[in-house]
């Protein structure tokens, strides 16, 4: 079995620049590219689930952190979703060869889009062949916290510049910017068409407390292809990474 290496580039310019962190398994097309979630990191159980079965199948799979995020630098309250696309971008243009299938999470859903769009045009090694998006938290800044967040949330945020949100997945609460809502509604998506430029596969649970099944059929529609399959698992939570969900999740990406 091929062993991942462990690499590190670099993301940004001048005094925004950072490491990323990477681990790289060789193998063959079509290559896997995780994308995680917000707060989440490389090592999770999906993640690294998903790079078992690439080793065992021969695969190529890369997996990298956000910065702010696991092993990469930065900090995560100085984190935007157009600085994790850049991350997102630097590790896909640096790392992914021939054909590959996104992977997203939760964010990772929303990022994988945004990278097909950034990418598109551009000239490099690796090219999208298809995505899996679990729980795809698109627009998730706007729609899934801005917009319930209740009043003395949204004034807090306003004046002071960020809100300690508690966690169900951490003892620790995290930070919601100022800078992280505003920076998102410049990359909204379910305003109208998407185009993916690939097949996609959604799994979705309808016991997600936090991306409401309805989330994914709205986003569903607004994807300009016809293979697109969404899968709606009705006693499924946000994390879906129990066995049988990873079992889904290994299913769908066998299908590229």
């Amino acid at each position: 079995m091929v062993e991942s290496v462990s690499q590190f580039i670099e993301a940004g310019s001048g005094a925004a620049s950072r490491r990323i962190a990477a681990l790289v398994r060789p193998g063959t097309s079509p290559g896997l590219f995780w994308m995680g979630g917000f707060k989440s990191d490389m090592g999770g159980t999906k993640a690294v689930a998903l790079d078992d079965w690439a080793a065992a199948q021969g695969r190529a799979c890369i997996r990298f952190d956000y910065s702010g995020h696991g092993a990469s630098s930065g900090d995560f309250a100085d984190g935007t979703i157009g600085r994790w696309l850049e991350d997102s971008v630097a590790a896909f243009e640096a790392l992914a060869r021939g054909p590959t299938v996104l992977v997203g999470s939760s964010m990772g859903g929303w990022l994988a889009l945004l990278l097909a769009r950034t990418l598109k045009g551009r000239a490099t090694a690796g090219s999208i062949a298809g995505m899996v998006l679990i729980a795809p938290a698109v627009d998730f800044t706007e729609e899934l916290m801005w917009k319930r967040f209740p009043p003395e949330v949204r004034r807090q945020i306003e004046t002071e510049g960020s809100w300690q949100r508690p966690s169900q997945y951490s003892e620790a609460p995290y930070p919601i910017t100022r800078g992280l809502i505003e920076d998102g509604r410049k990359h909204l998506l379910l305003g109208g068409l998407i185009e993916p430029g690939c097949p996609v596969r959604i799994l979705q649970g309808v016991k997600d407390a936090d991306v409401p099944w309805q989330h994914a059929i709205d986003l569903s529609s607004r994807l300009a292809r016809d293979d697109v399959v969404l899968t709606l698992v009705k006693d499924g939570d946000h994390r879906l990474s129990r066995s049988e969900d990873i079992e889904r999740l290994i299913a769908a990406v066998s299908e590229f």
